[in-house]
């Protein structure tokens, strides 16, 4: 039997169905963030969808704000979807 690491979590968000809805958009975000520190997850993957790119650009600047930036430890910027981010996470 393969036992899985403690910390091998993985969460997703898809904000295809909110993607005009700013104040949702901010409280999905907050909430995954939360759920991945609470987990202790490793990875988050945040879907944004390719489009215009200003809902890509909406999550990153979530992600720069100090305080949700102090909970993880860096992005990822898929290169093979654009449309798509990771979060990082190191737990000790």
């Amino acid at each position: 039997m393969q036992r899985r690491r403690l910390f091998d979590m993985k969460l997703k968000l898809d904000l295809h169905d909110i993607y005009n809805k700013g104040s949702d958009i901010d409280a999905a975000l907050s909430a995954v963030m939360e759920e991945a520190v609470r987990k202790k997850a490793s990875v988050v993957e945040i879907i944004s969808g390719k489009g215009s790119g200003a809902l890509k650009k909406h999550v990153l600047r979530f992600l720069d704000q100090k305080d949700v930036k102090a909970l993880y430890h860096r992005v990822e910027k898929d290169s093979k979807n654009w449309g798509r981010l990771f979060v990082h996470f190191r737990w000790k």
